[in-house]
């Protein structure tokens, strides 16, 4: 599949909202993009047009991104592209989307610390022996009767 993928670095504009899912665990939020250009005339970064995109990120990517990020915080995403088009009020709007595959705090803005997150995936229990088992039990335990043929 050729999906285009495209890394922003922003704000996020909204609270970040998760909810379960069929599929898995989602989460959604605004994020805002603003281009700043260096005004060599005044000697000032002056801001540009505000770009603004809507980021869902599924299974844990989407739950670790709920736990972790609040509004106004810079950020730096990576997923791939979603362009869209709808009819609201007789009118076509278009919206643009990013499928997030990777989300991070930006480091040029601030400092962050990292805490892996626990796995919620059940361990496989070994088998157990039905002798151990009966004999912790206190129960007899007969040996299937083997016949040759």
């Amino acid at each position: 599949m050729n999906d285009t993928t495209v890394t922003l670095v922003g704000n996020v504009a909204t609270a970040v909202e998760y909810r379960d899912t069929v599929a898995g665990g989602v989460a959604r939020f605004r994020f805002a993009v603003t281009a700043r250009r260096w005004d060599r005339e005044r000697g000032l970064w002056s801001d540009g047009n505000t770009s603004f995109y809507t980021v869902s990120a599924w299974r844990s990517l989407g739950a670790n991104l709920a736990a972790s990020v609040s509004v106004g915080e810079p950020l730096v995403v990576h997923g791939r592209l979603k362009v869209r088009e709808e009819e609201r009020d007789g009118q076509r709007k278009t919206f643009v989307d990013v499928e997030a595959v990777a989300v991070g705090h930006d480091l040029s803005r601030g400092t962050a610390a990292f805490r892996r997150a626990a796995r919620a995936e059940p361990k496989p229990q070994p088998e157990r022996d039905p002798w151990t088992v009966a004999a912790e039990e206190g129960a007899a335990v007969t040996p299937p009767l083997v016949t040759a043929s």
